[in-house]
């Protein structure tokens, strides 16, 4: 059997409790991340990790948004379609595909925007792994003679990019924001992958909501590893009909003190 870790967004920002968008919890899932990697290090064939990463005007910070004064939206302020037609909210970049995304995105179903602190800023210490993890991926390329793959998501600044395959709404004209198929095909090489990371309620629920989605192939070799994520405070409902989906399609859910017994 060969098994693969599937780690979203273990990042500073996110694990950190000085970072910008810090998860409660998310600290000690790292922790219990490493501890998985370095006890069973032989065990683990192949670890990709994703980074989430942004431009500080990116449509879901603060800056790309004013009012009619010039003020810019609080962070985790919604803003909806409605109040964009109106005028209550005015994109000062690309306004038309903004107004266009906001719509799409609202149209999808799934999510409405929402306005994060800006956060995992490319290049900046939020951007990076925690160290507790990155200390335990290098233990393991040392031991296994390989290298875990890291994965960038998010660059595209006129879309949310939570799910690590494709991004919310793709734009065709930008690759980056299209299906990931060389990752899904990387990953349906093994037979038991594991997801984790942060948080919960998002990065993590989308990925696996593009799984059950977009990736057939990797529905029954998903394992999810439930004390190893954890959800942005006040915001778990939002994800509870992905895993509810995942559970009605089989998909398995362990603890990580239960894997590779």
């Amino acid at each position: 059997m060969k098994n693969a870790l599937l780690i979203i967004d273990t990042q500073f920002d996110f694990c950190h409790p000085e970072g910008s968008l810090f998860v409660p919890g998310a600290e000690q899932d790292v922790v219990r991340m490493a501890t998985l990697i370095e006890n069973h290090a032989a065990q683990i064939d192949h670890i990709v990790v994703t980074l989430d990463t942004h431009h500080v005007l990116d449509i879901a910070h603060p800056l790309f948004w004013h009012d009619a004064s010039g003020k810019h939206p609080a962070p985790f302020t919604q803003i909806t379609a409605t109040e964009i037609d109106s005028g209550r909210w005015i994109p000062r970049f690309s306004a038309e595909k903004a107004r266009k995304y906001v719509h799409d995105l609202e149209a999808d179903g799934q999510f409405r925007h929402f306005i994060w602190p800006e956060h995992c800023l490319i290049g900046s210490r939020g951007a990076a792994l925690h160290d507790t993890l990155l200390d335990a991926l290098k233990d393991w390329s040392r031991m296994r003679d390989r290298d875990y793959v890291a994965v960038q998501k998010g660059l595209y600044p006129l879309s949310e990019h939570f799910g690590i395959f494709k991004a919310q709404v793709s734009d065709p004209a930008v690759p980056e924001t299209q299906l990931n198929t060389d990752l899904i095909a990387d990953l349906e090489r093994f037979d038991t992958v594991y997801l984790m990371g942060e948080a919960k309620s998002h990065c993590v629920a989308n990925s696996l909501k593009q799984i059950l989605d977009f990736a057939p192939g990797l529905v029954n070799k998903l394992v999810i590893v439930t004390d190893c994520m954890s959800d942005v405070t006040n915001l778990g409902y939002l994800a509870d009909p992905i895993y509810a989906e995942a559970r009605s399609r089989s998909v398995r859910f362990l603890e990580s003190g239960a894997i590779f017994r």
